[in-house]
């Protein structure tokens, strides 16, 4: 096994999670929050956890959910401390919390695109 890819899931997605919440939530920043408005951003996290899972190998939906979940601990804590949003602490978990359920959404369906290709070719 190359030792290189390794972690290259985890990272892909960490990284491409985090940056994808810094922007969103400096967008909804900028936007007005309605009460009852749908929060279309969200479906944007499925595309980490997509390219996490076509770069991963042994393990395409753990391995990006792993770094799904380590990158939305590191986002509430960035959220919290350096960045002012107008929800609480609880809304804010909910929120990483879907995002990290969107995430894994997208890995799991390159996942099964990518085992329903392998079938056809045995």
């Amino acid at each position: 096994m190359n030792s290189g890819r390794v972690w290259a899931g985890e990272t892909c997605c960490f990284i491409l999670f985090l940056t994808l919440c810094i922007i969103l939530v400096l967008n909804m920043k900028c936007s007005a929050l309605r009460a009852g408005a749908p929060d279309i951003g969200l479906l944007f996290f499925m595309l980490p956890g997509a390219i996490a899972s076509y770069v991963s190998r042994p393990s395409r939906v753990l391995r990006p959910l792993l770094g799904a979940v380590v990158a939305a601990g590191c986002s509430l804590l960035l959220i919290r401390f350096f960045l002012s949003t107008p929800r609480s602490f609880w809304q804010e978990l909910a929120w990483l919390f879907s995002a990290v359920f969107w995430c894994g959404m997208g890995a799991l369906f390159v996942s099964a695109i990518l085992h329903g290709k392998g079938r056809r070719r045995h």
